[in-house]
């Protein structure tokens, strides 16, 4: 992990991030808006290319509003192959660089018809249905410790600013639980209605995993989800990548101008 940071840190000079962001599917152009550094994932060492579309697959660090900030612009999924510790190996840069505060985002679907396509959820907790856990295997004890408190994994204090900004803002939101599921293909009509069961409010293929290692290192977490479908079996029409792209698209001001506040008053 020295090799990557010290390559990292050859690339910002004395640019020392506060704030990390994973940008999740049809999101990253957020990153777009900054007199920004650059540096590709396939120029780093450590650090493997990111395949999905929507996915830029480029850290990008940047002032936003008066606040240092690295940003994630596409992420490592567990579905495309690779290992636990790979998806999760950007939080653990990003708390070697500095970072205190990490927000995550993702794009994911409604579990119920309560919650609709093009509102943004803030994460309260999580359900990890993705049959593993990041931290397994040798523990890093300059990270954290081997047993872990998951009592308040995405902080209150957080969840809230983001609830006084969007009430502010006219924005329209929800808050819940996110279901994580190891994709690729999407969950089935019966594992959404257990979902629903559960307590679950927003299901997706991803967060999980970089959220337990945030916490584990002692970042703050807030996790964003924008609600781009309908979950299978809670309307008729069928699930594909391309609407998720859309409705992220067609909701990302409203995501941009969230995000800039919120990261303005953390």
């Amino acid at each position: 992990m020295q090799l990557t940071v010290d390559y990292i840190k050859e690339k910002i000079g004395d640019f020392k991030p506060e704030i990390g962001i994973i940008l999740g599917s049809g999101l990253g152009d957020f990153a777009d808006s900054f007199e920004s550094i650059v540096v590709p994932y396939n120029e780093i060492p450590g650090f493997q290319k990111s395949n999905v579309a929507g996915h830029k697959g480029q850290l990008v660090f940047a002032e936003v509003n008066g606040k240092k900030v690295v940003m994630m612009q596409g992420r490592y999924h567990f579905y495309e192959g690779y290992s636990m510790q790979t998806v999760t190996y950007p939080v653990k840069v990003m708390k070697k660089l500095g970072v205190q505060t990490l927000i995550i985002t993702n794009a994911a679907g409604a579990v119920s018809g309560e919650f609709a396509p093009g509102e943004l959820m803030f994460i309260t907790d999580h359900i990890n249905f993705m049959g593993t856990n990041p931290l397994i295997g040798a523990n890093d004890d300059s990270l954290g410790t081997r047993f872990p408190d998951m009592s308040e994994v995405y902080k209150e204090e957080l969840i809230e600013l983001a609830e006084d900004i969007a009430e502010k803002l006219g924005i329209s939101y929800q808050k819940g639980v996110y279901v994580a599921t190891t994709g690729p293909s999407y969950e089935t009509p019966a594992e959404v209605n257990m979902f629903r069961k559960l307590g679950g409010n927003a299901v997706g293929m991803s967060t999980v995993p970089e959220a337990i290692v945030a916490n584990y290192c002692g970042l703050k977490v807030m996790g964003i989800s924008c609600l781009t479908n309908y979950a299978a079996g809670v309307s008729d029409y069928p699930l594909n990548h391309q609407e998720v792209i859309d409705t992220a698209n067609r909701v990302k001001e409203s995501f941009k101008e969230l995000l800039s506040e919120f990261i303005k008053q953390i």
